[in-house]
């Protein structure tokens, strides 16, 4: 889906925040959240979609089942999470706002000098711990998207800090020797990110089934695929940040996957689907306690009807 906003929008917000601080970005949101539910249908219905699974399998989460309201307050979110990407590379970021879950886990992945895949997801802002890892703790990030959609954006990242767009690989590019370079930065001691929760380019045939909130969802082969070809230990990672709390804290996990990603051919398909079916499960625990970070607009179990 190509971006609504406009560079001018982005500016001008950060215009605002420069002038007069984060409330009035704040509020400037609004007309943004109101056009996304007013005019966009399929975001509209696929926010609606994923709070009725969410309903469903927690109702102790909820007063009631979700409404158009609680769609909108998870545009809101979403609106608040963009900013929140673009203001990681340019202000100062609050060490402590953020709230570690298992800081011993954190403690020894950083202590760990081998190099990393980080399996993400977009429910929540990883962008937020990326420009914090990068920035704070002195470790280089490489990070494979799909962002060529998104080009106003990824011009004001670049106005506001260059270092933004450092060691960004385009996963529709990646070609073997965007492979060895990736191979290389492993065997350095860097880390790379890849979002396990999108379908592929290629569409569905690159996906496995697994269960997500109590449905069934496609996920992509892709995260355990170059996990084996790196050879490296696998870690997930997930943030997000309590816009409703009076202090906004951060949230921040790390979760062990797996020492060493591995696949024979006569069981293939059935080990990635496994593996597919364990980040499946550890996103859903997020989900379980934030749903209003979820930002997967679209029909995210529309391959099952196919």
């Amino acid at each position: 889906m190509r971006e609504a906003g406009t560079l001018f929008g982005l500016q001008f917000l950060r215009f605002v925040h420069q002038v007069f601080g984060r409330w009035l970005v704040s509020f400037c949101l609004l007309p943004t959240v109101a056009y996304f539910v007013l005019f966009r249908p399929a975001t509209r219905r696929s926010s609606a979609e994923f709070l009725a699974a969410h309903y469903q399998q927690y109702p102790d989460y909820w007063r009631q089942p979700p409404k158009l309201w609680d769609t909108c307050k998870h545009l809101y979110v979403f609106a608040q999470t963009v900013v929140d990407k673009l203001l990681s590379w340019c202000v100062d970021i609050d060490v402590d706002q953020f709230i570690i879950e298992h800081p011993e886990r954190i403690e020894a992945l950083m202590e760990d000098t081998r190099g990393q895949l980080i399996i993400g997801s977009h429910m929540g802002n990883l962008e937020y711990c990326r420009g914090f890892m990068h920035r704070y703790r002195n470790k280089t990030i490489n990070i494979l998207v799909h962002d060529k959609h998104s080009q106003n954006y990824n011009t004001m990242m670049q106005k506001l800090n260059p270092d933004s767009r450092l060691n960004v690989f385009q996963v529709d590019d990646f070609d073997i020797p965007t492979m060895l370079t990736i191979k290389a930065k492993i065997d350095a001691g860097e880390w790379v990110f890849i979002a396990g929760d999108r379908s592929p380019l290629s569409g569905g045939e690159r996906t496995v089934p697994v269960e997500f909130l109590g449905k069934t969802a496609y996920l992509p082969i892709g995260p355990y695929m170059l996990a084996k070809g790196l050879g490296c230990p696998v870690k997930l990672m997930f943030s997000y940040c309590d816009y409703y709390a009076p202090d906004k804290p951060v949230h921040f996990e790390v979760v062990a996957f797996a020492e060493r990603v591995t696949l024979d051919r006569k069981h293939r398909e059935q080990q990635i689907q496994q593996y597919a079916q364990s980040f499946a499960q550890a996103l859903e625990q997020q989900c379980a306690k934030a749903p209003y970070q979820w930002f997967n607009f679209y029909d995210f179990w529309a391959e099952t009807a196919a």
